[in-house]
């Protein structure tokens, strides 16, 4: 009896178990959810790609051409690219699908390539050899009579931001334009080919001429002036502005110091701009920023009668982490490297009823060269040159600008054959936006790294209202650069390290070794 009484407790217990497996399993289907528990939820998501497939009016269909049984790393692309497309497909309300395509066959070979697929070549080892093996890693985007394609998956760090980018680009209607400044020396397009590359996803990059007094197009969504040489004649200062008060948005990426490190020596640049600029209620100082924490670079020392090349720290290139908490443009931004940049200064902003938010900072320990540009890669730096602390480095301003040229004539270039405007000009802009920073060479290809890049894709998404894919460009996983400390906190931290670890290890084993000592000796008095 008790026998049968125990059996029918078990079988019990298994049916409970059954059931609520069952209905786990029920609940899983129809309600999804995922545990990341990384800074910035880079495993996840983000609402602004939640947002983008429920917003799915038709079917987007997802092919992967992906080699089967590749070794490590590469079989961890495909685990991380399957977690990922069974994400959006659970959020895409039945308006996204996809398949996995193993092209083994000639035929399927075949197909992966005419959809835009490459094969890539590599390395497995077998049988303790080295061989090359080719294999596919791609997607293919199919949308209405659309198609796109991803040839390579390389970087699963920026796999939300390829794939939301892609689809956002087959199902909106429409690409905004991006205006580069030219005519006053700044850098060719060729020369931003790294930042033209990631604009070029989601935007139109057109050049825009204002030498001749020719008005900035109206199509033209924003406006970039990265690091101009020249001097700015009053009348494209003039279209500049008017561009302005339409409502249009502007970023000044300028360099008031012309420095490189050939030279070891720069030399003021007088852009013409200081009064445009202050109308706006900001201004671009004549100064250098060092800062304890910065790049290196490579030279040449001479030792033992040996030329070598080192690494040394060189603080006219700041390694800047301090970044806005409450702006999306910057606040998941781990460093940047600036290329002798200047302060901005926004004093005069709350006077003009607009508001001003400092996007990038120097670090606490940091300090300016003025008057005289000279610099040595080589120079042993004091603490007395580190003395300010968070100098602004770039700014946004927003709100309603007052024109530059409001009650002035409007200039004119006679050499160059312009005329009056037939309209009077506007002397207000609606609510709009301009971005400031002290420093233009930072999005050229021999300085754009990954997060000086992110950083200006960022600015120019913020600029024309695009602001959602900034949060998933901004989610890779990176390295922060470490805080500087004093040698003080460096020496306690060493010393801490050293002594710390064997003291709890001998703590722990006098601890035990008493208690053994104590039930032995009550054992005895038993």
């Amino acid at each position: 009896m008790k026998n049968k009484t125990v059996k029918s407790q078990m079988l019990l217990r298994a049916g409970i178990v059954l059931v609520i497996l069952v209905l786990l399993n029920i609940i899983s289907v129809r309600i999804f959810g995922r545990l990341d528990v990384t800074k910035n939820n880079v495993f996840s998501l983000s609402d602004a790609s939640k947002e983008l497939v429920r917003s799915l009016d038709d079917k987007v269909t997802v092919k992967a051409y992906f080699t089967e049984d590749l070794p490590a790393p590469y079989n961890n692309n495909r685990r991380i690219l399957l977690d990922q497309l069974n994400e959006y497909k659970a959020y895409a309300r039945g308006n996204l699908q996809y398949e996995f395509i193993d092209p083994s066959g000639e035929k399927l070979e075949q197909e992966a390539q005419q959809q835009g697929v490459a094969p890539v070549q590599v390395q497995v080892v077998k049988e303790d050899k080295f061989e090359v093996k080719k294999a596919y890693m791609g997607l293919v985007f199919l949308y209405e009579d659309r198609k796109e394609s991803i040839p390579v998956i390389q970087n699963t760090g920026t796999l939300e931001y390829d794939i939301s980018s892609t689809i956002k680009r087959m199902t909106v209607q429409g690409r905004k334009k991006i205006g580069f400044l030219n005519g006053q020396g700044e850098p060719a397009l060729n020369e931003l080919t790294h930042a033209q590359e990631i604009l070029r996803k989601q935007y139109d990059v057109v050049p825009v001429d204002v030498t001749k007094g020719n008005a900035v197009p109206a199509d033209v969504a924003a406006l970039i002036v990265a690091a101009p040489a020249n001097r700015f004649s009053e009348p494209a200062k003039f279209q500049i502005d008017q561009y302005l008060m339409r409502g249009g948005k502007v970023a000044f990426l300028l360099n008031k110091v012309d420095a490189n490190l050939q030279n070891r020596m720069g030399r003021p640049v007088d852009l013409n701009l200081d009064d445009l600029l202050e109308t706006y209620g900001v201004r671009v100082n004549t100064d250098l920023v060092r800062d304890a924490q910065c790049a290196n670079i490579s030279v040449m020392q001479q030792q033992f009668g040996f030329n070598i090349q080192s690494q040394v720290p060189f603080p006219y290139l700041p390694l800047v982490s301090n970044f806005s908490k409450g702006n999306t443009m910057v606040k998941d931004l781990q460093g940047m490297i600036l290329v002798f940049a200047s302060t901005v200064d926004t004093l005069s902003v709350s006077s003009r009823a607009l508001q001003a938010e400092v996007l990038v900072r120097s670090s606490k320990q940091s300090g300016r060269l003025t008057g005289q540009f000279m610099y040595d890669p080589l120079e042993r730096y004091t603490a007395e040159m580190f003395t300010e602390k968070e100098l602004p480095l770039g700014v946004l301003v927003e709100g309603s600008f007052r024109s530059a040229f409001s009650g002035k004539p409007v200039p004119t270039d006679t050499a160059a054959g312009s005329l009056p405007p037939t309209t009077s000009p506007l002397t207000a802009s609606p609510a709009t936006r301009i971005v400031v920073l002290g420093d233009g060479d930072f999005p050229r290809d021999q300085f754009g790294n990954r997060e000086n890049l992110t950083f200006f894709a960022n600015m120019v998404d913020y600029l024309v209202d695009d602001a959602g894919l900034i949060t998933i460009r901004s989610k890779e996983l990176t390295t922060p650069p470490l805080d500087q400390v004093s040698d003080g906190t460096k020496k306690a931290v060493k010393y801490v390290n050293l002594v710390l670890p064997p003291v709890l290890v001998l703590g722990y084993g006098l601890v035990r070794w008493r208690m053994r000592k104590a039930r032995k000796r009550a054992l005895e008095t038993r």
